[in-house]
């Protein structure tokens, strides 16, 4: 359900617009028209910080668990240069490990070369000698080099030998082999500064786990730069009049809240006139639902929020989506595990607790539509209870009723969306669009039991209702779908709107997919029993090791099924459902003033 807003004119004294914006803050219940980008320069670096901010805070948690252990070197920093601190921290660490790196690699090139010294080479400069380095491989390197040429060598491994020729300087060597690339320092004075290096890597590591100790409080000092952030922008969006003397804004808060808002304004000096808000004042929306659609919200919110006048959709998609869910994992021992996880999370991790109702309504629906089958951990309820009487055996479903099932329930979900937007339709006198939605809603309801009634070479329906219900159906969505002012002529336009019957065939062959994964989830869990089970003939540890596939095996497949089940039920949410329920969206979030 969306609540109902106010609509709030503010005029204030621009003098005194800075302390009424302040005192709205601390209420915490008005949403003021503002911009969502920057509008200025000012307001361009603030959203900068902003970001630098939320970046600082994601490096910090994304290391936390690195720092696990690490003896936090204590870095007292104030509130205003602890973003600049951490920073600071992390660009050094990140300097060193590059340093650290590029010695890796020049320890590499230079012990190949043996241990070395250039107060050697300097000694031979001075005496007019200069040495000429090379290496080559094994298979090119000839002794014969040793007669002709003053040859040493100075290191030899698998690949290659390395050696110099020491020439008068300035005289050039008419050596066949290209002269190498000679280290500027030895590998040893190399190591001692990748020593120096490793010590200033492991001092940067200290002062970040302080700064991850510090992270709350980073992100205390970002949320109060936000309100910052938003009563600036909401400062520049009022409307100076008056030669700037007096500020005009505009602002929302729900219906329900109008005697305390309207007791704490009269306390203030500012003129304020309130109004039902309308669709035209673009008011932002806010939802309200009951314990249960309420944990579906996060859904909905992956997509678009209604408009305010719309109607929202989340309790009405909300159950559909549990139970697809089901339908999709197809195991009820996943379906525990869900609820099971669903508890733990609601009630020990306090701050994921929607989440954790969330993940606890899926498990219920993935106990709930599995049983339809009676499988569970890729088993059949048959044959984990073998005295289960013949009658209850005979209950559960074939493959192929619930293949029948997944596209019943389809059928019935997009009726259903045709009806609830007729009633809407109704509800704001929209005639014509409600006639039609109903229409749809027979028509689909007609192909499905006339096919249905085919398929079992019986009539599902007395041939009276049939005809009623098809006919009533038809001209519905003949003479209601193209209105025009002549009537004769609607059912002549009305003709073309028949080609959307396409669509609900399409619709519909979408629901099948549900039955599919239900059904790979059931078999993977069946392949993962069964290798278990083979697992358990070796000697000594072979039960060990079936408890072991049996527990990561399972885990794998429902990993894999959470991830189908999560993403093809939004998907027919978003697309079939919200299609034919004719959502358009497109609401702004409520997000009032607050600290």
């Amino acid at each position: 359900m969306i609540v109902r807003m106010t609509k709030y004119s503010f005029v204030v004294l621009s003098q005194e617009l800075d302390s009424f914006l302040l005192k709205l803050q601390e209420l915490g219940m008005m949403d003021i028209t503002r911009s969502v980008r920057p509008v200025d320069q000012n307001s361009r670096e603030m959203v900068e910080l902003s970001t630098r901010y939320k970046a600082a805070i994601s490096m910090l948690k994304r290391v936390a668990k690195e720092c696990e252990g690490i003896t936090p070197v204590e870095t007292p920093t104030t509130d205003d240069l602890l973003l600049q601190n951490v920073e600071k921290v992390f660009a050094a660490k990140d300097e060193a490990t590059a340093a650290k790196n590029q010695l890796l690699r020049d320890i590499q090139e230079s012990e190949v070369w043996g241990e070395f010294s250039h107060k050697d080479i300097e000694r031979l400069q001075q005496l007019g000698l200069q040495p000429h380095f090379y290496a080559v491989s094994p298979k090119r390197y000839q002794e014969s080099w040793k007669e002709e040429y003053p040859l040493q060598i100075l290191n030899a491994t698998a690949n290659k030998i390395y050696f110099t020729i020491v020439a008068p300087t300035g005289e050039e060597v008419p050596f066949p082999i290209q002269e190498a690339t000679f280290p500027a320092q030895p590998a040893s004075i190399l190591r001692g500064e990748l020593k120096d290096v490793e010590a200033r890597i492991d001092e940067l590591k200290g002062q970040i786990a302080y700064f991850v100790n510090e992270t709350d409080r980073l992100q205390s000092i970002h949320e109060a730069h936000l309100g910052k952030l938003d009563l600036y922008l909401a400062n520049v969006a009022s409307v100076k009049e008056g030669e700037d003397t007096i500020s005009v804004l505009e602002g929302f808060a729900p219906t329900t809240e109008d005697g305390a808002i309207c007791e704490f304004l009269d306390s203030t000096s500012a003129l304020y006139i309130t109004e039902k808000a309308t669709q035209e004042d673009n008011p932002p929306v806010k939802l309200k639902n009951n314990w249960f659609a309420r944990a579906f919200e996060p859904i909905g919110s992956l997509y678009v929020l209604p408009k305010y006048d719309e109607l929202d959709l989340t309790p009405f998609y909300a159950p559909f989506y549990m139970l697809f869910f089901g339908l999709c994992l197809g195991d009820m021992g996943y379906g525990l595990l869900l609820v099971i996880a669903g508890l733990v999370a609601m009630f020990a991790l306090p701050k994921f607790r929607g989440y954790g109702q969330l993940v606890f309504w899926l498990g219920i629906g993935s106990l709930v539509m599995p049983l339809l089958s009676g499988t569970f951990f890729g088993m059949k309820l048959a044959e984990i209870i073998p005295s289960m009487p013949e009658d209850i055996k005979g209950l559960f479903f074939s493959d192929l009723k619930m293949f029948w099932f997944a596209i019943i329930f389809g059928i019935f979900q997009i009726v259903f969306a045709k009806v609830m937007r007729g009633i809407d339709c109704l509800r704001r006198k929209l005639w014509d669009n409600a006639l039609t939605n109903f229409g749809w809603a027979l028509v689909v309801t007609w192909c499905a039991f006339a096919y249905a009634g085919m398929e079992m070479g019986t009539k599902l329906l007395p041939p009276m209702v049939s005809n009623v219900i098809g006919l009533v159906g038809l001209i519905l969505v003949l003479f209601c779908s193209k209105p025009t002012k002549f009537f004769l002529l609607r059912p002549v336009m009305g003709i073309i709107s028949l080609y959307d019957i396409t669509g609900f065939f399409g619709d519909v062959l979408s629901y099948i997919r549900l039955f599919g994964l239900g059904t790979t989830g059931g078999i993977l869990a069946l392949v993962i029993n069964s290798i278990s089970m083979q697992l358990s003939g070796i000697p000594y540890i072979g039960w060990g090791l079936t408890v072991l596939m049996l527990i990561v095996g399972h885990l794998a497949v429902m990993g894999l099924s959470i991830l189908g089940a999560f993403v093809h039920p939004v998907r027919l949410t978003f697309v079939e459902f919200y299609k034919n329920a004719e959502f358009e969206g497109g609401g702004r979030e409520y997000k009032p003033l607050k600290k």
